[in-house]
């Protein structure tokens, strides 16, 4: 029925619409009639001037009219010329006192009666010529005025062309003769001006009544006297093209009526489809298109739901934030292809966790995005959170088999508990993530519940950030640097650049804490561009020894990066083979042409490359055969375990090997017995750090063992320190 009322009002709009539109064509028709019409008996008068003023502004009108009166010229050049050439009814010479002179009509012989007559009616325009505002106006002028009881065009020229006349103080007129001409505005004016303007049936008419549809139009002289009543039958455009579109219009709403119909009896049929398509893109707008769980606006509206739950006395609940631990290496190395079955296994894991739906409505397993998920679970009868937490660690740390891959990733947990005392989602979110944050910095592969001492650590981080970046900004960190021996251990060939900040009222903080700190807030950059310039000025007093500096991935992987280094060097007039950055796999990951670009260009410029923690990654081997490095550190952690486990030995004896055979220099770090020495000389190594050669010191201590070699050498126990 709605649909239907619509349609009528439809139809009757249009109809109005057409209608309407059909009147005020009509209407504007008759009104551009009427200034065409207006403008054409203005147009007449302007002819009839200028053929008047052709005759009376001649030289020889002057002559015969003014200088000395020629009756004779002026009946044959002036009467009958204007008579015959532009049908002018009748046309007067009138002298310098309104006296009529010569007259010529069409319409009978003058005589004086008839001159008087016609004298008493010329007397306005003669009025008009003298009264004129201007000497042109006082030259000629043109008026519409009823003549001898007839509608007319009255013109009069002054004879001459339109000098200054003397005015005679005694007469109302000037000494110079003046030609007048009336133009009778009759049916044949009235039949040229309808066909030029294609106006129909129009006449002069003596009363007020016309049959209906014609237009009146009275014309009035200047004081709005009315001379005559024309009558036309005005064009109707709109009315034709009523007459003209009705048929088609009439078909048209026909066959739209028709079509409304169908339309109704097709939604009827097709009801249930519309609701069920909604249906289904209101579930793909609340899943993830590739698992299948419910997405972030599903897993919002739950928590709401959940968290109102609760407030009203429902049993407690708490929130699992899950985040993949490298997953990203997985689809670095693996391709993307592998990363998203890797996705959906998770996904079937984490669902089998929780219970039937039929035991637990409540809980939801929902993907937020990328690596991270959300468990929502009740928490009812024996299950602690801690237990939730262990079942979804099982589930996702055992080994995945896709393809031909067997594939281990961990996972890190960060948990909210959603009771009475909440207030919003915001709160449980980020909670949530804090306790994910601390799970990570704990070694990852564990689940952490938040607790208000969380708050008090984010704040402290971020007073640690503020802390930091003032004094990156005035140079309130200090380098040390361990020194790089050959495999003797007697002459220092290298140094390595560490970083150590002491706060002005925390005193020393380790590097393990406040570098976590610049990697997440991205101060990161600016301060491994201050330790970048600062080691390169340093370096400057060591002679010929090389330095190390670490390079962060998020420093690395900057666009800039290479330009920076570039700049550094320049400033600090740093020789570049002098200067080494040590580079960790996890640099290279997921930036592998971008990656390979920038070592070119560093390579180029002179800069020498290590690989950091070799043997800790995840693909050490395809990085050494595609990047460009001069040098192999051995991770510490093989170090420490030569002398206790043979399969630590035979990995450092690979690596050396590996190393020779490409090319590129060994060095092995966390060096601190002799038998470790000992060892790793015979196996090869090149290069050596470690307590046993120095512990980092400042550049002027530096400066000084390179000034005293001697008093540096090693002590005599096997199991010494350097000092």
């Amino acid at each position: 029925m709605p649909i239907g009322v619509i349609v009528a009002v439809a139809i009757l709009c249009i109809i109005v619409a057409v209608l309407s539109s059909a009147q005020r064509a009509d209407e504007i028709s008759v009104e551009t009639e009427r200034q065409m019409f207006a403008r054409a008996i203005r147009n007449y008068g302007t002819r009839v001037l200028r053929e008047l003023e052709s005759v009376a502004s001649s030289e020889d009108a002057v002559r015969n009219l003014r200088t000395h009166f020629d009756p004779e010229w002026a009946q044959q050049r002036l009467g009958t010329w204007l008579d015959t050439y532009f049908d002018h009814d009748s046309v007067f010479l009138i002298d310098g006192y309104g006296k009529i002179i010569s007259s010529h009509s069409r319409w009978r012989r003058p005589d004086e009666a008839w001159n008087a007559l016609a004298q008493a009616d010329l007397m306005p325009v003669l009025q008009a010529l003298h009264n004129g505002a201007n000497a042109d106006e006082r030259h000629r002028t043109v008026r519409i005025d009823n003549f001898l009881n007839r509608p007319a065009i009255i013109a009069a020229v002054v004879v001459g062309r339109g000098e200054a006349e003397p005015v005679d103080e005694t007469s109302a007129f000037s000494s110079a003769p003046v030609t007048v001409s009336v133009k009778t505005i009759d049916q044949d004016v009235l039949s040229d001006i309808a066909s030029h303007l294609r106006i129909r049936h129009l006449r002069r008419v003596a009363g007020s009544v016309v049959p209906s549809g014609d237009f009146l139009y009275p014309l009035v002289d200047e004081n709005g006297r009315l001379i005559a009543t024309f009558a036309w039958t005005p064009n109707q455009p709109g009315a034709e093209i009523v007459n003209n579109v009705v048929p088609f219009l009439a078909t048209a709403l026909a066959g739209f009526a028709l079509l409304a119909a169908f339309v109704l009896r097709y939604m009827r049929r097709t009801a249930a489809a519309i609701v069920a398509g909604e249906k289904r893109l209101h579930h793909l707008a609340m899943h993830d298109p590739l698992c299948g769980l419910p997405n972030r606006a599903f897993f919002a509206e739950r928590l709401e739901a959940i968290i109102e739950d609760v407030k009203l006395g429902g049993p407690s609940a708490a929130l699992f934030y899950v985040d993949l631990d490298h997953f990203k290496e997985v689809n670095d190395t693996l391709g993307h292809h592998i990363g998203d079955e890797l996705i959906r296994n998770v996904t079937l894991r984490l669902s089998n966790v929780l219970r039937s739906q039929s035991e637990r409505t409540a809980d939801l397993v929902a993907r937020l995005g990328g690596d991270e998920f959300a468990v929502l679970s009740q928490l009812t009868g024996n299950e602690t959170i801690t237990s939730i937490a262990n079942r979804i660690l099982a589930a996702l740390c055992a080994p995945y088999a896709i393809g031909n891959h067997n594939i281990v990733i961990g996972a890190s947990i960060g948990v909210s508990l959603i009771d009475e005392k909440v207030t919003d989602a915001a709160d449980i979110l980020r909670y949530a993530d804090m306790a994910l944050y601390r799970a990570k910095n704990e070694g990852r592969n564990r689940a952490c519940l938040y607790d208000a001492e969380m708050d008090a650590d984010l704040s402290s981080r971020k007073l640690l950030e503020i802390d930091l970046r003032r004094a990156i900004e005035t140079d309130g960190l200090t380098l040390l640097y361990q020194p790089l021996v050959n495999a003797s251990g007697e002459r220092m060939i290298g140094v390595e650049a560490l970083c150590r900040w002491t706060h002005p009222v925390r005193g020393a903080i380790p590097p393990s804490e406040f570098i976590p700190v610049a990697e997440h807030s991205g101060l990161i950059v600016e301060l491994g561009e201050w330790v970048l310039r600062r080691a390169c000025l340093d370096a400057r007093d060591f002679g010929d020894v090389s330095v190390a500096v670490n390079v962060s991935p998020l420093q690395f992987r900057r666009a800039d990066f290479v330009s920076v280094v570039e700049r550094v060097l320049a400033e600090t007039q740093l020789d570049p083979s002098r200067l080494e950055l040590e580079l960790t796999e996890s640099t290279l990951l997921g930036n592998f042409d971008l990656a390979e670009s920038a070592m070119r260009r560093l390579k180029n410029i002179g800069v020498r490359l290590a690989l950091d923690d070799f043997g800790t990654g995840y693909s050490s081997l395809q990085y050494l055969r595609n990047f460009p490095f001069d040098k192999l550190k051995i991770d510490r952690s093989f170090v420490d375990s030569i002398e206790k486990a043979a399969d630590a030995a035979a990995i450092v004896h690979a690596i050396v090997g590996l190393g020779r055979g490409l090319g590129m220099k060994v060095t092995a770090e966390g060096v601190e017995t002799a038998d470790q020495h000992l060892f790793l000389r015979a196996a090869g190594v090149h290069i050596m750090q470690g307590y046993r050669f120095g512990r980092a010191v400042s550049a002027a201590e530096i400066s000084a063992r390179l000034a005293r070699p001697e008093l540096y050498r090693l002590s005599a126990p096997e199991t010494a320190l350097a000092s």
